[in-house]
């Protein structure tokens, strides 16, 4: 996810976004307990993510 997509969005999908990101860590994180998780980098990326995306909700809510 790149972060000019992220700055066109508006707050409200900035949370949503959020959300669902967060819940794909838990999965990965789920995954690589058990086991399951072939590419351990998909956490990394995810966590790029969420903070890409607050970065960018927390810039909004300043302006």
């Amino acid at each position: 996810m790149k972060a000019n997509e992220i700055r066109e969005m508006t707050i409200e999908q900035l949370n949503d976004k959020v959300a669902e990101l967060k819940k794909e860590l838990f999965n990965l994180r789920f995954q690589l307990a058990t086991g399951q998780l072939e590419n351990h980098k998909q956490i990394e990326a995810v966590r790029h993510d969420i903070a890409r995306v607050k970065t960018v909700l927390r810039q909004k809510e300043q302006a």
